[in-house]
């Protein structure tokens, strides 16, 4: 009697991780670089038993089997700012911090104290030999070109580090929109980066409000049917013990 209600159950769990990830898409939506997100799900059979034989028919119930990443490139944005960056393709910056190497498309870098170029939290951009990239006090015009060459009026400081890897699913969160990941990084040989705009994220709040209103009502209808049983059960064995 109690299988309809753990079936849905199930159902219900899976809906309720779908919001989940569909809120943080939405939270995410101006973060510049964010890539969003999809539940992925499939169907799990469990053998039930029956009372003429041991093995009966084959119940279906809900799993969630992880998180699917939108690696689509998101629309650039002009900011004139030089040390905005953004990568045109494939490829990811590198960062260097105190947990090791991470990854990131989050474009949006600054100078520190001592003239090195960081991301927003304070973390060293890598160069082409894994190398912070660090400006002269007296550098002020800062240049990047297309395969990410950069200079002053100085010349030549460093050439950006943009990598690639094999399975970009595989890579792992490690917070601050930044990844972490055990595959080799590939160099990208010719990166295309655009100096002075920024990669915005890929997500649609209007596609994702419309998925959560759908879901919603998902939620409800399975919720509806939970209390529906439940109330069947409750006069099933009100009828069973008015007539024992």
């Amino acid at each position: 009697m109690e299988n309809t209600s753990y079936i849905a159950l199930s159902r219900q769990n899976a809906l309720w991780r779908q919001l989940d990830v569909i809120a943080n898409n939405m939270a995410n939506a101006n973060t510049p670089g964010y890539k969003g997100e999809q539940m992925m799900f499939r169907e799990f059979l469990v053998e039930s038993r029956s009372s003429n034989k041991a093995i009966g028919s084959k119940l279906s119930y809900v799993q969630d089997t992880g998180v699917l990443r939108d690696t689509r490139e998101g629309p650039l944005t002009k900011t004139d700012n030089p040390l905005d960056i953004a990568i045109h393709g494939d490829g990811y910056f590198q960062i260097e911090t105190e947990a090791g190497m991470r990854y990131t498309r989050n474009g949006h870098f600054r100078l520190d104290e001592g003239g090195m170029l960081v991301n927003s939290q304070g973390f060293a951009l890598m160069d082409a030999g894994n190398n912070p990239i660090i400006f002269a006090p007296n550098e002020s015009r800062i240049s990047i070109a297309s395969d990410g060459t950069v200079s002053t009026e100085n010349g030549t400081v460093a050439t950006m580090k943009v990598v690639r890897f094999a399975n970009e699913q595989d890579m792992r969160k490690a917070g601050d929109n930044l990844f972490d990941t055990t595959q080799t990084p590939e160099t990208v040989q010719r990166p295309n980066i655009v100096q002075g705009m920024m990669e915005e994220s890929n997500v649609q709040p209007v596609v994702e409000i419309t998925r959560m209103t759908e879901l919603l009502r998902q939620y409800q209808s399975v919720q509806n049917m939970i209390e529906k049983e439940h109330e069947r059960q409750l006069k099933a064995i009100e009828t069973f013990v008015s007539r024992a």
